[in-house]
């Protein structure tokens, strides 16, 4: 499918570029934050922007070292993405808005909506990350995290061999190669794994390194949840390998007033692996924020 919905526009900031699309001309603000690594707007949004523009206007950055994002000089922590959703907010002229978040992106959109519970409408938290105290091999893995050689080899073999590239996308679509979006989906990673090494980063994101501490997570949203007054739908995927049940059902109990919500043969990527499902879920969300205006 040709990204061909939305508008690119790019906001000049101190610490750099923010590259994002717009789409729609009527209709409640919608604010899309796509995932980590090689994610960007397009990936994880592409459908979304072309089947609610006629409902909504949406508004879908690519996060700091994303896309068109780069080079980016700003802190990339959970207060610093914080720091650039509200700026972003404030370029759109938006002092409220409907955030929706993937992975990175739901963490974002959660912390941020605590923090500035009068700047969110309505809060879509898909598989947000995070949300836990410890992860499975903890140790293990806060020590690769720590391998700069490592980190710097996998963003080169990311780069250079599509093919793994290819396969490792299929391993994380339900419907693998058969996915219809399949050649967009790779296409757009292939093309940011370039850029992320061309550009001498990581393929992992500075707030997934610095979330991890030794013993236990050093990003944990949790004790924040509580404070979180707009609307809330929690999504999850129920193939999602990377956020579990358990920890989904934790954020819905903990924010007041939100809803859970498993879409089936869905994993991490529910967005691209069942659009229409997800698709009617937001919509049903946003108008039931509509009647009440």
């Amino acid at each position: 499918m040709p990204f061909d919905a939305a508008t690119a526009h790019t906001l000049h900031t101190d610490h750099g570029p923010l590259h994002y699309y717009r789409a729609g001309t009527s209709g409640p603000a919608v604010v899309l934050l796509h995932g980590a690594m090689l994610d960007t707007a397009p990936l994880t949004w592409g459908r979304t922007l072309a089947a609610l523009r006629d409902t909504c206007r949406l508004f879908a950055p690519d996060l700091p070292r994303h896309g068109g994002s780069r080079p980016w000089h700003g802190p990339t922590d959970q207060e610093g993405l914080e720091a650039v959703l509200a700026t972003l907010l404030d370029h759109w002229e938006l002092p409220r808005a409907t955030v929706v978040g993937l992975s990175l992106g739901g963490a974002i959109a959660a912390g941020f909506a605590a923090r500035h519970p009068e700047r969110v409408d309505r809060l879509v938290l898909i598989a947000p990350g995070g949300m836990e105290g410890r992860r499975v091999a903890q140790g293990t893995t806060y020590l690769l995290l720590r391998a700069p050689l490592l980190l710097r080899l996998t963003t080169a073999l990311f780069a250079r061999a599509p093919r793994l590239l290819r396969a490792t996308l299929a391993a994380s679509l339900v419907d693998g190669a058969r996915n219809p979006d399949f050649a967009e989906i790779t296409a757009l990673a292939e093309a940011e794994a370039r850029a992320t090494h061309a550009a001498g980063e990581l393929i992992l994101d500075d707030w997934q390194i610095h979330s991890y501490g030794w013993r236990r997570m050093r990003t944990d949203l949790r004790p924040l949840l509580p404070g979180i007054t707009a609307p809330t739908l929690v999504v999850r995927g129920d193939k999602d390998t990377l956020v579990s049940l358990a920890t989904v059902q934790e954020v819905a109990q903990r924010i007041p007033r939100a809803e859970l919500v498993q879409v089936a043969e869905a994993g991490h990527l529910l967005p691209r692996d069942r659009p229409d499902e997800f698709h009617a879920l937001l919509r049903g969300f946003l108008q039931k924020g509509h009647a009440h205006t």
